[in-house]
């Protein structure tokens, strides 16, 4: 897949688990590629090898999901690895699993074609079908880029001229 599409549906899928972790998988979400280049210099590393290790990400997720992590930021970049991972497992290419195996990981078939129109549907099917579900979850209070303009004009944090000006306005 291309890097706007692996933007694309690791900041979608992560908003609606917590949208603050949304800038953290974004950065993640190309990361398995950027990888590469800063480990080039030192060891030569081939497109979808040593960073794209299926098992890494996987463990990544886990120990910042359960262990210590600054405002989940090791959790929203891992997040985003892991949903690069996943979304180039789609393609003919597939993932390697782990160090140990030289077999690849494919979801659904291993079909898709980088660039190919599919992966844009794909990534647009997704995207979507999140914004649906962030925009019927019941908010924890912050939720940014949504901006309920009537509750803020209620609780006195915006007068009535802002309110009329951007009450219209959905992002």
């Amino acid at each position: 897949m291309r890097w706007p599409n692996h933007v694309l549906i690791a900041g979608a899928v992560t908003v609606t688990i917590d949208p603050a972790l949304a800038p953290g998988a974004i950065l993640g979400a190309t990361a398995p590629d950027w990888l590469e280049w800063l480990i080039y210099p030192i060891r030569k590393v081939k497109h979808r090898g040593v960073t794209h290790y299926l098992v890494v990400w996987l463990a990544l997720v886990v120990f910042f999901w359960l262990g210590p992590d600054f405002r989940h930021l090791g959790l929203a970049f891992s997040l985003g690895g892991l949903w690069h991972i996943l979304t180039d497992a789609m393609t003919i290419s597939g993932v390697p699993v782990g160090p140990w195996s030289d077999r690849k990981m494919y979801l659904f078939g291993g079909k898709l074609k980088t660039g190919s129109p599919t992966e844009y549907i794909i990534a647009a099917v997704v995207v979507l079908i999140c914004a649906m579900i962030a925009w019927h979850k019941p908010s924890s209070g912050f939720v940014p880029f949504f901006f309920d303009w009537a509750e803020y004009y209620h609780q006195g944090l915006i007068d009535g001229k802002e309110w009329k000006d951007n009450r219209f306005r959905i992002l």
